[in-house]
């Protein structure tokens, strides 16, 4: 899945002149956490988030009255605040752009096409993005296990699930304490819980957890 897939493309834009009050009223208003910066030919040259907004003013040791710092801070332009855009190209994996995300502490990243702007990507999209492949919301049975990281495990785990009848809707896996164990989680239907339990016992797999889901518990 490419960032493309996931991005919001109707990207509200400010300019660098749009002052500090201005910008957080249109982030209140759209209920959103980042502006990109434009300029007059719409080339992205900053971004400015809603804690920089809200944060923006005066030095605390200023000796401007408080009178003055208001009347400086309703005519600040964001450009003063904005901080350099990390981007990434609308080709990006999106696993790729979260382990950016992660590593640079932000929570929204540009998507690129050459140097044009054609939407941004934020935490919030990831998330939904990662509830989805997990299943998140699906009535079905969810079953982590803890299986050895070696080639063909997987296999040979989804054969005998498919042989039994179950439809995988979604398969994950995570890394382990040691390096020679691997976390496989499955979200699947078409199978009972305690027939799939009884097969997973005879291939001498290690069950970490196991739960129905229904459509009322998510």
């Amino acid at each position: 899945m490419l960032v493309k897939h996931r991005m919001s493309p109707d990207t509200i834009t400010v300019t660098p002149d749009t002052t500090v009050p201005d910008a957080y009223r249109i982030i209140k208003e759209n209920k959103i956490h980042h502006l990109p910066v434009v300029d007059k030919k719409g080339k992205l040259i900053g971004i400015v988030a809603r804690a920089d907004l809200i944060h923006a003013g005066p030095s605390p040791a200023t000796t401007l009255s408080v009178f003055e710092a208001n009347y400086l801070l309703a005519r600040m332009p964001v450009k003063d605040i904005m901080s350099e855009p990390i981007t990434v190209a609308e080709d990006t994996p999106l696993e790729d752009a979260a382990r950016l995300m992660v590593e640079k502490g932000i929570g929204c990243l540009p998507i690129m096409k050459g140097d044009k702007l054609l939407g941004v990507i934020t935490e919030t999209d990831i998330f939904k993005a990662f509830l989805e492949i997990l299943g998140g919301g699906e009535p079905d049975l969810r079953i982590t296990l803890r299986s050895p990281d070696q080639p063909g495990e997987l296999a040979r785990l989804t054969g005998v699930i498919a042989k039994m009848g179950g439809n995988m809707h979604s398969i994950a896996s995570f890394k382990s304490e040691d390096p020679q164990h691997v976390y496989f989680t499955f979200r699947l239907k078409g199978i009972e819980k305690e027939t799939l339990l009884a097969a997973l016992d005879e291939l001498g797999e290690e069950v970490v957890n196991v739960r129905k889901i229904d459509q009322d518990s998510g």
